[in-house]
């Protein structure tokens, strides 16, 4: 057997071993061995081949995978525009149904729908935005919630 056929056996078994894991390491080793693999297929001697080897992991170990752990690690982005307001607790302006409704959400006011559509929510009363529709927040009671 050829030794770059056995650099793409160790490079299937380490990237089957990263998929079990989830290092990030024994897949970034398996790439490297892929490489020294390649490198072997088209003519190249060991010595070449393992210099392959140590280079790719070096540098997949050393330059790919700090990076690749700091997007990871970072926090969910914030939630802007629209998004930023499901969740949060409106006032009732005018009667909210079915159909249509008015509610004060973050100073401004806005059209508003009933979740339930059998429900019919007085002025006054607190709601929850579940939803939003285009300009149209989907509300339900505050005092109902689970």
């Amino acid at each position: 057997m050829a030794l770059w056929v056995g650099w793409l056996l160790v490079a299937l078994v380490l990237g089957v071993a990263e998929i079990f894991t989830l290092t990030l390491s024994l897949g970034l080793i398996a790439a490297a061995a892929l490489v020294a693999g390649v490198v072997g297929a088209l003519g190249a001697g060991v010595i070449v081949q393992v210099l392959a080897f140590a280079v790719a992991a070096a540098a997949g170990l050393l330059v790919v995978r700090p990076i690749a752990r700091r997007h990871l690690s970072q926090p969910p982005p914030l939630r802007s525009g629209t998004a930023a307001l499901v969740g949060r607790t409106a006032v009732v302006v005018e009667e909210v149904t079915a159909e249509q409704g008015r509610i004060r959400l973050s100073g401004e006011e806005w059209s508003a729908r009933a979740l339930d559509e059998t429900q019919s929510i007085p002025a006054g009363s607190r709601v929850d935005v579940m939803e939003i529709e285009g300009a149209t927040a989907i509300v339900y009671p505050h005092d109902q919630l689970p």
